[in-house]
C-alpha cells in the first residue's frame, strides 16, 4: 500500500516521516529513487512487515541550501515558507551578514523575514553606521518584515508567533544570537518531541548536526539545523547576486551594456541610482563587496 508522508528527520540513509494522521515511522531510501530532505513529500511502501521504503519524492516548491566548506550548495530542507534572519546588538553582526543571508533566500525562492532579537540591548549598545542593525528602517521601505523579540522582556516573542502561525519556516543566524532560545520559547515541548522522534528510530538522533523539523503549538512547522548557524554564502554568478538585491530589479536591463556588472562599467543604471540616492549608498557598496567576494 503506498501512502503520503511529511519527512521530519532525514540522515544518512533513513529518516523519520509523519502519515496523514499524524503518527510517525522510521523508514529508508532506496538509493533509485534519492534522498530526501526535511520538509519533503514522499510517498512510502511497506514491502514487508519489518521495513518501509521511500518509493518517491514529491515535487519540491522550493529547496534551502547552504555553502559547504569548498562553498558548493548544499541542500539540507525543503519545501519552506520563510526563512527567518535572526540577528541581536550582541554578537554584533559584521557589515554584510544580512546581505549574504537576503541574496541566499532571494535566490532559493524563499521569503525572508529579519528577526531581531534580544531587542532589549539596543537601548544600551552603541550601534555604528555600518552596523546592520542601523539599517532596520531601511529594510523595512525595501519590504522587509522586521520584528523585534527577546526571550527575556518586553517586546516578547508574540509577533514571531504570529508570523509562525500555519507556515513552515527555519530559523538563521550567527552564533549566539539567541536561537536556542527562541526555539525554546516557541517550542515548550522540543525535548518531548525529540525524545518520541529518537524513539521511532531506536537510535537517538543527532540534534546538533541534523536538520529536525517541529510542531508549534499555535499551528505550523519550525525546522532547527545547526547545519545552517553559521551560515556561507555559496559560489554564485554576478546575475544571480544582483537580483538579490530587490531594489535592483526595476533597474536591471538599462544599462548600456548587457552583461554590465554594476561595478565600473559606463552608463550603469544601478550605479547611478546609487549616486543619485534612488539606491541606498550602503546597500550598493554591499553588493560591490559580495561582488569581489564571488569573483
Amino acid at each position: 500500500m503506498k501512502r503520503e508522508a511529511l519527512v521530519r528527520v532525514s540522515y544518512g540513509s533513513q529518516g523519520v516521516v509523519e502519515l496523514q494522521d499524524g503518527s510517525q515511522i522510521d523508514c529508508k531510501y532506496r538509493r533509485s529513487v534519492g534522498r530526501p530532505y526535511c520538509g519533503d513529500h514522499v510517498i512510502i511502501e511497506s514491502p514487508s512487515d519489518h521495513s518501509t521504503v521511500v518509493s518517491r519524492i514529491l515535487p519540491r516548491r522550493n529547496e534551502f541550501a547552504r555553502a559547504d566548506a569548498r562553498q558548493r550548495k548544499q541542500v539540507v530542507a525543503a519545501n519552506l515558507d520563510q526563512v527567518l534572519v535572526i540577528v541581536a546588538p550582541r554578537p554584533e553582526p559584521s557589515r554584510d551578514l544580512v546581505e549574504r543571508y537576503l541574496v541566499a533566500v532571494h535566490s532559493l525562492g524563499i521569503q525572508p523575514v529579519i528577526v531581531l532579537n534580544k531587542a532589549e540591548l539596543m537601548a544600551e549598545s552603541q550601534i555604528q553606521p555600518e552596523n546592520p542593525l542601523a539599517h532596520l528602517d531601511d529594510y523595512r521601505r525595501l519590504g522587509y518584515q522586521v520584528l523585534e523579540t527577546s526571550c527575556k522582556t518586553a517586546p516578547g516573542i508574540g509577533a514571531l508567533e504570529n508570523v509562525l502561525r500555519d507556515r513552515i519556516s527555519i530559523l538563521v543566524g550567527q552564533s549566539g544570537v539567541g536561537k536556542s532560545s527562541l526555539a525554546n520559547c516557541l517550542i515548550p515541548d522540543l525535548e518531548l518531541q525529540t525524545g518520541a522522534l529518537s524513539r521511532v528510530t531506536g537510535k537517538g538522533i543527532h540534534t546538533t548536526t541534523t536538520t529536525i523539523m517541529y510542531k508549534l503549538l499555535g499551528g505550523g512547522r519550525l525546522l532547527d539545523s545547526l547545519g545552517v548557524w553559521e551560515y556561507g554564502l555559496w559560489q554564485m554568478d554576478q546575475p544571480e547576486l544582483a537580483r538579490g538585491f530587490v531594489e535592483f530589479a526595476p533597474l536591471l536591463g538599462h544599462c548600456k551594456f548587457n552583461d554590465c556588472q554594476h561595478n565600473s562599467e559606463p552608463q550603469c543604471a544601478v550605479r547611478d541610482a546609487a549616486e543619485t540616492g534612488s539606491v541606498e549608498s550602503w546597500r550598493y557598496q554591499s553588493y560591490l563587496r559580495l561582488l569581489q567576494q564571488s569573483a
